[in-house]
């Protein structure tokens, strides 16, 4: 399993094979079904094989199927980690079809269990941001943020400011849009989509950097610590800032600007002495 995994993160993150990335994550997870354990190491590297898979289907464009085939190996939707329900809220709302997860995160969220995990109030959160308020189901997010799920999953603060954001949704649902013409939400899709592309391309550069850095320096070490870095990298960029908002775009103009100079000025010489031995 060590080796697998290891395998299927390198030829994602290093080679971008991510068909042969996807078919070594169904062997792993084919391979740990057969096991029949259940313990906690198990557990881990089943979420690693996931986690790979998923973002693997995401680059082939084949998020289509994410959401069936990781039922397919966890067969309950409330028996799915946290971690990978927020991959999957991320995923369909940033290719515009949050509904798909709507049922999923909702018998999520109203399983009892599942409020003493720690990523229960993340997933309250994405559910809450990601689809229940694009969606407008005001009602439900209401109920939501007051608790009625059965644990509350945001403090007083949070609470105040997520019904902020309800009645913000609720104002704009009632106000007609300025320009018949030219609707809003396309114009933001339309610089969403730019935008999200070059972020994309400086975060794949940074990635694959990163992991064969770390490669080098813990060769012996667990994997999924890794892995798990990749994933809250991207949750940061893309699910702590939504891109969606107009006021994230500054920001993640500024990030990227300092990204570049970071990036010229470490790794340039780092890439030229690479061209200059290939050339030897």
């Amino acid at each position: 399993m060590f080796s697998m995994l290891e395998s299927a993160a390198e030829q994602m993150m290093v080679h971008k094979d991510f068909q042969a990335a996807f078919d070594t994550c169904d062997r792993g997870l084919q391979s740990l079904a057969s096991t029949e354990s259940e313990d906690n190491r198990c557990g881990e590297f089943k979420a690693g094989f996931c986690i790979l898979g998923i973002q693997a289907l995401a680059e082939l464009n084949q998020w289509q199927g994410v959401l069936s085939w990781v039922l397919q190996q966890y067969e309950h939707q409330e028996k799915i980690p946290a971690k990978i329900i927020q991959m999957c809220i991320l995923l369909y709302s940033k290719v515009g079809e949050p509904a798909v997860m709507q049922d999923a995160a909702r018998v999520w969220l109203h399983c009892p269990s599942n409020s003493r995990v720690s990523g229960f109030g993340t997933v309250a959160e994405l559910y809450l941001l990601h689809i229940l308020v694009p969606l407008g189901h005001t009602e439900e997010a209401r109920a939501l943020i007051v608790g009625e799920v059965g644990c509350s999953a945001f403090t007083g603060d949070q609470r105040q400011t997520a019904l902020d954001v309800v009645v913000e949704k609720e104002r704009q649902n009632r106000e007609p849009p300025l320009n018949p013409g030219c609707s809003p939400s396309s114009a933001i899709s339309a610089h969403t989509v730019s935008t999200k592309g070059a972020v994309i391309h400086k975060l794949g550069a940074m990635l694959r950097f990163l992991y064969r850095k770390l490669l080098v320096t813990s060769s012996g070490s667990f994997p999924l610590q890794r892995i798990f870095l990749t994933a809250v990298l991207l949750y940061m960029l893309f699910a702590r800032m939504d891109p969606a908002l107009p006021s994230s775009f500054m920001w993640i103009s500024k990030l990227l600007e300092l990204l570049k100079q970071m990036w010229g000025a470490m790794f340039t010489p780092y890439s030229q002495g690479l061209t200059q031995s290939k050339g030897l």
